[in-house]
C-alpha cells in the first residue's frame, strides 16, 4: 500500500466516563476484520479494516461510521507512512468526480461518496491537519520532499451517524488472492476445530489460525513486516502449527520450497552462521510425513541426504581437548541466546535432524543412509552427553547453560529444545527439569518468560515453551503459564515478538508475530493430544475448570503421527461423571491411548476402545 489514510471524528453522545476511550477488536465473524472504536464526550467513530475481493483483485476497505452531537466533518486523512515508515507521496490529485485519490499519477485510493471539501499540504506548510479550516478547496497538491498530505472532508449533520467506505487496490495481492482461492471458507477448510468454554483461550486459537493462514499463503513468513523474510528457525514451528491444524496443503507448500534454499553442500541457509537451520528442516520434514502417512517426495530424498550429511561434516572433531568437542561450531544461532558461542540449541536440534533423516531414509528404503545416520546422531548424542558432565561439575547442579561456556542465564532457554519439540530426553529429565526450575524461579516477569538478552521482552512463545516441558511431565504450573501468555494478547489475538513488561506493548519484532500464534496453536493441541514415543496421550493438558458446563469439550479432527484423531470430553448432567471419547482413522495399527486428565486417575484404553469413563484423582 503507498500510504496510509486515518479516519478521524465520531458518532453518538456518550457519557461522560466513555470519553477518551478508544477499544480493538479483531473480527471473526465474516473473514477477518480489525474494529476500532474511538470516543470522545459527543463524538464517535468506528473504523473497519478488511480485505475484500474487487472486480479485478484484492481490495482493503477501510469502513468509517461517525457520528457527532453537534455536526461537523468525518475527515479521512491520506499521508505518507506505513508501519515500518515513509512512504513518499509527491503528487496526489482528486478526481473531477472527488471520489478517487490517485497518487504519483496512479489511482490509489476510493471513496463510495464525493468530498465535499479537499485540502492539500506540503512539508514546507506543514500537515494537513493544520489547514482543515481553509476557505480554499484544493483539487491537487504537490511536495517535492514527498511529503504531500492529503484530507478528504465529509459532512456531519449534528446526531446523525453516517458511514464512508474507502477502498485501496491491493496490486500485489493478486498472487496471494489466487493461490489462496480467495475465501476464509476455502483456506480454512479441514481446520482442526477447537470447542471448549473459555472465550478468550477459544478466541486466541481461533485468531492465531488466521495469523498462521496469512503468512503461509506462498512461503512461510514470521511477520508482516520487519520479518516477512524466511527463517528455517521459525518455519520449522510455523509449519509444526499448520500440521497440527490440519492445514496440511499450507504446510507441503512451504516444504516444497526447502531444496531450494539448500546449497550444494547440502546446509539449509536461511542466514549464514546459524547452524540449528539443517535439523530444523530435516525434523519438520520428517512430521510431515508422520502426519500425512507418505513417504518423502521424491523430490525431497537428495536434500534429506545431503542435510544429513552436511550435519556430519558441520561437527566439530571429538578429538579436541574443550568442552566444545564434538558440537556444531560456534554461531549466532537463536538471535535471543546472545553473541557467537557453542549453543547446545543447535546441537540438540542437530541430532534431532539426524534421527530424522534415519527415518525419512527408512521411509525411502535407503537402508545404508538409515544406519549411517542413526550411528551419526548416537555418536553426537554421546558428545553432548560429555560435555553436559564436564559443565555439571563447573557448575555444580544438573542444568543445561545455553552453551559449554555460559552460567545459566536466559539463555538457557533455548536448551530446554531437548524436551520440547525435539523430544530428545525423557519427560522427567533431571538435566531438563532443572533448566526449567532455574529459569521459572530467575526468568518470570508478569507470569511470563523475560529474555533479558537481544529481545529484552516477554516471550509468549519462549513461556509457551516452558509449559510444554511442564505439560509433557504432568505438572499442572503449565496451566498458569498459558494463562499468563493468554493476558498478554493483544486485543486482537496477537503477540508481538517480545513485550514489554510495563506497557505490555511490543518492543521487537513484529506486533503480529506468528512463531508466537503457532505455539499457540500446538499448546492448545497438546492440551489434547500428543505423541510419547508409540503411546498417544490424551487430554493431558484439559483443565477441570472447562468442564463446570455440561456442553461437550471437543477438539478435532486433528492430525497425529499414527492418524487424525477427534475428542470429546463431556461431563454428566445427571451424575457429574467426567468421559472421554475419541474417534480416528489410524495410519496403521492402533497406537497405545492413555487418557491423563488433571485430577483424575491415569486411564491406558483397552484395544479396540473407543471411550473412558474417569475416576476422580485422591486428593
Amino acid at each position: 500500500m503507498p500510504s496510509r489514510t486515518d479516519g478521524h471524528v465520531g458518532q453518538e453522545r456518550l457519557s461522560a466516563e466513555d470519553a477518551g476511550v478508544t477499544v480493538q477488536r479483531l473480527d471473526l465473524s465474516d473473514g477477518v476484520s480489525v474494529v476500532t472504536t474511538s470516543r470522545a464526550t459527543g463524538l464517535e467513530l468506528i473504523s473497519n479494516a478488511a480485505v475484500t475481493q474487487g472486480s479485478a483483485q484484492p481490495v482493503c476497505e477501510l469502513s468509517l461510521t461517525a457520528q457527532s452531537d453537534s455536526g461537523g466533518w468525518l475527515v479521512l486523512a491520506l499521508r505518507p507512512y506505513n508501519p515500518e515508515g515513509i512512504s513518499f507521496i509527491h503528487k496526489v490529485n482528486l478526481s473531477p468526480e472527488r471520489t478517487v485519490w490517485s497518487i504519483e499519477g496512479q489511482h490509489a485510493v476510493e471513496f463510495d461518496a464525493p468530498a465535499e471539501r479537499h485540502h492539500v499540504s506540503d512539508y514546507r506548510a506543514g500537515d494537513v491537519h493544520i489547514h482543515l479550516q481553509d476557505i480554499e478547496d484544493q483539487q491537487s497538491g504537490a511536495c517535492k520532499v514527498g511529503m504531500a498530505t492529503a484530507a478528504a472532508l465529509f459532512r456531519l449533520e449534528a446526531g446523525r451517524p453516517r458511514t464512508v467506505r474507502a477502498r485501496v487496490p491491493l496490486k500485489s495481492a493478486q498472487k496471494i488472492a489466487s493461490s489462496a482461492g480467495d475465501t476464509w471458507e476455502k483456506s480454512l477448510h479441514g481446520h482442526c476445530r477447537l470447542h471448549i468454554p473459555d472465550a478468550h483461550f477459544q478466541f486466541l486459537y481461533d485468531a492465531a489460525l488466521r495469523t498462521l493462514i496469512l503468512h503461509s499463503i506462498d512461503d512461510v513468513y514470521p511477520g508482516p513486516y520487519t520479518y516477512k523474510r524466511f527463517w528455517f528457525r521459525d518455519a520449522a514451528f510455523i509449519i509444526h502449527g499448520l500440521l497440527c491444524a490440519g492445514l496440511t496443503e499450507h504446510a507441503e507448500r512451504a516444504l516444497d520450497r526447502f531444496p531450494l534454499r539448500q546449497t550444494v553442500l547440502g546446509y539449509f541457509r536461511s542466514q549464514e552462521g546459524e547452524w540449528d537451520s539443517n535439523g530444523e528442516a530435516l525434523w519438520i520434514m520428517r512430521r510431515f510425513c508422520e502426519f500425512t502417512g507418505r513417504a518423502p517426495k521424491p523430490e525431497w530424498s537428495k536434500s534429506i541426504v545431503e542435510g544429513a550429511r552436511w550435519i556430519v561434516h558441520k561437527r566439530l572433531s571429538e578429538n579436541l581437548d574443550a568442552p566444545h568437542a564434538g558440537l556444531m561450531p560456534a554461531g549466532f544461532s537463536a538471535e535471543h541466546l546472545g553473541p557467537n558461542d557453542y549453543y547446545y540449541w543447535d546441537d540438540f536440534w542437530s541430532i534431532a535432524g539426524l534421527r530424522s533423516a534415519a527415518v525419512l531414509c527408512g521411509l525411502t528404503g535407503e537402508a545404508s543412509w538409515r544406519a549411517t545416520f542413526l550411528s551419526e546422531a548416537e555418536r553426537f548424542q554421546e558428545a553432548v552427553d560429555r560435555s553436559l558432565a564436564e559443565v555439571a561439575g563447573r557448575l555444580g547442579q544438573a542444568a543445561i547453560p545455553a552453551s559449554p561456556y555460559r552460567r545459566l542465564d536466559a539463555g538457557a532457554i533455548g536448551s530446554i529444545a531437548v524436551g520440547y519439540p525435539t523430544q530428545l530426553c525423557a519427560p522427567d529429565d533431571v538435566r531438563l527439569l532443572d533448566t526449567v526450575e532455574f529459569l521459572l524461579a530467575n526468568c518470570l516477569v508478569r507470569g511470563g518468560f523475560f529474555q533479558d538478552m537481544i529481545h529484552s521482552g516477554i516471550n509468549a512463545y519462549l513461556t509457551l515453551h516452558l509449559a510444554q516441558i511442564l505439560l509433557r511431565n504432568g505438572d499442572p504450573r503449565y496451566l498458569a503459564l498459558m494463562d499468563a501468555v493468554a493476558k498478554l494478547a493483544s486485543p486482537t489475538g496477537q503477540w508481538p515478538e517480545a513485550i514489554h513488561p510495563r506497557t505490555g506493548g511490543g518492543c521487537m519484532g513484529d506486533g503480529q508475530h506468528v512463531w508466537a500464534a503457532a505455539d499457540w496453536v500446538l499448546m492448545l493441541r497438546h492440551c489434547f493430544v500428543r505423541e510419547e514415543g508409540e503411546t498417544l496421550i490424551l487430554c493431558q493438558g484439559v483443565p477441570e475448570r472447562w468442564l463446570a458446563g455440561t456442553a461437550p469439550v471437543t477438539f478435532g479432527s486433528a492430525p497425529t503421527a499414527f492418524g487424525p484423531v477427534s475428542i470429546s470430553v463431556e461431563r454428566s448432567a445427571d451424575t457429574g461423571r467426567v468421559s472421554v471419547a475419541w474417534q480416528a482413522a489410524w495410519h496403521g495399527a492402533a497406537p497405545t491411548i492413555q487418557v491423563r486428565m488433571p485430577g483424575f486417575l491415569p486411564y491406558t484404553a483397552e484395544p479396540g476402545a473407543v471411550s473412558v469413563e474417569l475416576e476422580k484423582a485422591s486428593a
